[in-house]
């Protein structure tokens, strides 16, 4: 029998302690301890000793019984309105890679976009005494609010900027939406058509029309809406053309509210033998790489959803370690990307 086989425990025997992991080490457990939680209070030899012995003796740390321990926890509540969505998916990396750096474990909850859902996961969350919140976006229910009213964590608001709970970091969406419709006009496109999907859940497309239709109102341009009864997919943007194209006001061009819904029109617009942008200009919102390797290459506006994570994620460790951070907003901006399909 190896070595390594005698050495870690056998199934059904007690788990090794972080005394054991400290003695197979040569160090005392206070500093097993600072190797496994706060590493940069250690030097490298001696917490690679320690993570020797974890190894070796197959430890794992009980976080629960860490956190009781010190009144602070290692768990970051992420909560965020879908999964499904790629958009989401970016910033939750950027959480994840930047909060892991630092010894820090994300807790994740999906809302699909229900209020009464959020209130229940931050219930939850608060209740595993998580060190702080991530939510996506500004908007909650009162309960929400008056529960979130007394609590003495971070709290770190993204997607959008506005009026924030504690910290907040993300994209002026009013002004992202001006700057398409200002790059349409410039096109010489004066019926312009918006196309959102349940925008009464997306609510930051219901931004960017505001943004969209006070520029065409400030041209002299009606500004049209429609309103799709489903979310964006490819099958909602070829809707989203097909009505475009009975549109009674002579539609030219269509502003999407995302990508997915413009690659969508796009793919169905090569289906149907129409020339884009000659016969319809089309444009989205977001950036993402399908959009990018479609031909014509997609209009859009990129927003660093990644960035947005990552900066995040900082600004709230910055505060989890005692470092002064106000009540502000971290603009991380959007980039125009003019494609062929406009």
């Amino acid at each position: 029998m190896s070595n390594e086989t005698t050495t870690r425990r056998r199934r059904g025997s007690e788990q090794p302690t972080l005394r054991q992991v400290a003695d197979a080490a040569g160090v005392s457990p206070i500093t097993a301890s600072r190797a496994l939680n706060a590493p940069e209070r250690v030097n490298e030899r001696t917490r690679a000793r320690v993570l020797t012995a974890v190894e070796r003796l197959g430890y794992v740390p009980n976080l629960l019984a860490g956190s009781l321990a010190s009144a602070r926890s290692r768990f970051i509540a992420v909560i965020v309105p879908s999964l499904a969505n790629t958009v989401f998916i970016e910033v939750i990396q950027g959480l994840q890679d930047t909060f892991e750096a630092q010894g820090y474990q994300i807790l994740l909850g999906n809302t699909d976009y229900d209020t009464d859902r959020e209130y229940q996961l931050i219930r939850t969350f608060l209740g595993w005494s998580c060190s702080a919140l991530v939510t996506a976006g500004l908007r909650h229910s009162e309960a929400c609010r008056a529960l979130l009213a007394n609590w003495d964590k971070p709290i770190m608001e993204v997607m959008e900027l506005g009026e924030a709970l504690d910290l907040n970091v993300g994209l002026d969406h009013t002004e992202a939406g001006r700057c398409m419709a200002r790059h349409l006009l410039g096109r010489g496109h004066r019926h312009i058509l918006f196309v959102g999907a349940r925008m009464h859940g997306d609510y930051r497309a219901g931004m960017r029309y505001t943004g969209h239709r006070e520029v065409l109102e400030q041209a002299g341009c009606d500004a049209p809406l429609l309103e799709l009864d489903h979310y964006g997919s490819l099958d909602a943007g070829a809707e989203g053309l097909e009505r475009a194209l009975t549109h009674p006001g002579g539609i030219s061009a269509i502003h999407f509210a995302n990508d997915d819904l413009a690659t969508g029109a796009l793919l169905h617009a090569q289906r149907r033998g129409l020339s884009v942008p000659g016969d319809m200009a089309i444009a989205g919102f977001n950036g993402l790489p399908l959009g990018q390797h479609v031909t014509p290459r997609l209009t859009t506006i990129r927003s660093p959803r990644q960035h947005m994570g990552q900066l995040a994620a900082e600004q709230v460790i910055r505060r989890l370690e005692s470092k002064r951070v106000p009540r502000r907003q971290h603009d991380v901006g959007f980039e125009l990307l003019i494609g062929e399909s406009t």
